[in-house]
């Protein structure tokens, strides 16, 4: 099956367009006709109907909407999967810093390192979702060990080694963390 940008990029080449002649055309902004043919971009309906007309291409776009739904549940399963075992890395990493039996006082400032470190890359592979996105998706199993933990163990405990403090920081900077990342360099005086 043809994607969507090979469709195009061939359609435009065939009928010896360029890009910015069908971005003039199909009234659709250059940089989005681009990520299109570049398979950067998944365009809405009304863009690829404009930009169809234009290069007088047959295909229906419900043709391509049920490809892309088909590839989507693939998608989201795998994407899904990422997220709970990455969760659940985290949940482990810093119960087991913190929690453990023989955790000292180097493994619980290790967990609070890592509480913040883990995080701030998470933020900074994900720039281009929102935080309250990225909170539910990278930070959920964290809220709910949080929950676990203090049933389980109860307040005191899960405070005092650490684990409660930890995973707040580990919530808080995936959540603020890209406005740590966002900090503009004030000009030296």
């Amino acid at each position: 099956m043809i994607s969507i940008g090979e469709l195009v990029y061939n359609s435009r080449k065939d009928k010896k367009i360029t890009q910015e002649e069908l971005a003039e055309i199909s009234k659709v902004n250059l940089r989005t006709i681009q990520r299109i043919e570049n398979n950067q971009n998944k365009p809405r309906e009304s863009t690829l109907k404009l930009i169809f007309d234009v290069l007088e291409i047959n295909n229906t776009i419900s043709e391509f909407k049920q490809n892309k739904i088909t590839k989507n549940y693939a998608e989201l399963f795998f994407e899904y999967m990422f997220l709970i075992v990455i969760n659940l890395v985290l949940m482990g990493i810093i119960g087991w810093l913190t929690l453990d039996s023989e955790a000292n006082l180097n493994s619980r400032f290790a967990a609070l390192l890592l509480s913040f470190f883990i995080p701030i890359f998470i933020v900074l592979l994900t720039k281009n979702i929102n935080k309250t996105e990225r909170l539910l998706k990278f930070g959920s199993g964290l809220f709910l060990y949080i929950i676990a933990s203090i049933i389980s163990v109860g307040f005191p405990t899960a405070f005092l080694t650490g684990l409660v403090v930890c995973l707040s920081i580990a919530l808080f900077t995936l959540f603020y963390g890209d406005n740590f990342m966002n900090r503009e360099k004030s000009p030296d005086l």
